[in-house]
């Protein structure tokens, strides 16, 4: 006979005994797991467009410091890009620095920049600057503002200073008409010369606010 400790147990005994039940946690482990993958390579992505705008050498423009700078259009064209465009514009005023907004629609002057700068005639837009260097377009900037390292990059120039309020002279847009041609972009000479193109002004008869950048009227 078989000791005790081998016997198998009785039936009896196997039905009053309960069963446990196992239970698996899987599409919460499979979340968790998905969540870590979908920061880990938020967190590769940032480090990578960091390091371009620390190491390498993009275009650069000549701005104080602590400028913002941003290309954009306000033509409702395309409707993507106007999108991009309102959204960074709004990205950056958040942070009340100043921005030197550049509205290609405005002033062909300033997509002739972008095309020198980036050496191609197709330029996508938005085009964003911090302190004279490239910083990226609207998926760069958003991504940066999600994590946080866009207010770090900005640094001192979040201190509130510049108009980044709307401007009372020129409602926000940056430019006023020409005090010279009135917005004509013809100014008239003499009776021999007639009427000749206006040198202050751009094509539309156009000129950067003088309250926004007070540089521009002592320049001038």
């Amino acid at each position: 006979m078989w000791p005790p400790w081998l016997s198998s147990p009785s039936r009896a005994d196997a039905a009053s005994t309960p069963r446990r039940r196992r239970t698996f946690s899987t599409c919460t482990s499979f979340k968790d797991v998905e969540k870590l993958l979908r920061e880990e390579r938020l967190e590769h992505q940032t480090l990578i467009l960091l390091r371009q705008f620390r190491h390498n050498k993009p275009p650069k423009i000549t701005v104080q410091p602590t400028h913002l700078v941003v290309y954009f259009t306000s033509l409702r064209v395309v409707r993507r890009t106007f999108d991009d465009c309102r959204t960074v514009r709004s990205i950056l005023r958040s942070y009340r620095a100043p921005v030197d907004d550049r509205d290609v629609s405005m002033d062909s002057a300033f997509l002739e920049e972008l095309q020198e700068m980036f050496g191609t005639k197709k330029v996508s837009l938005p085009r964003v600057f911090v302190g004279g260097r490239y910083l990226g377009g609207a998926e760069e900037v958003m991504q940066l503002h999600d994590c946080g390292e866009l207010k770090k990059l900005i640094g001192a120039a979040g201190s509130g200073a510049g108009h980044c309020c709307q401007c009372q002279a020129c409602d926000g847009h940056r430019f006023v008409l020409c005090e010279n041609c009135y917005g004509s972009h013809k100014v008239y000479i003499d009776d021999k010369i007639g009427f000749r193109s206006c040198g202050d002004c751009n094509l539309n008869g156009l000129i950067r606010c003088p309250v926004c950048f007070p540089t521009v009227r002592s320049a001038n």
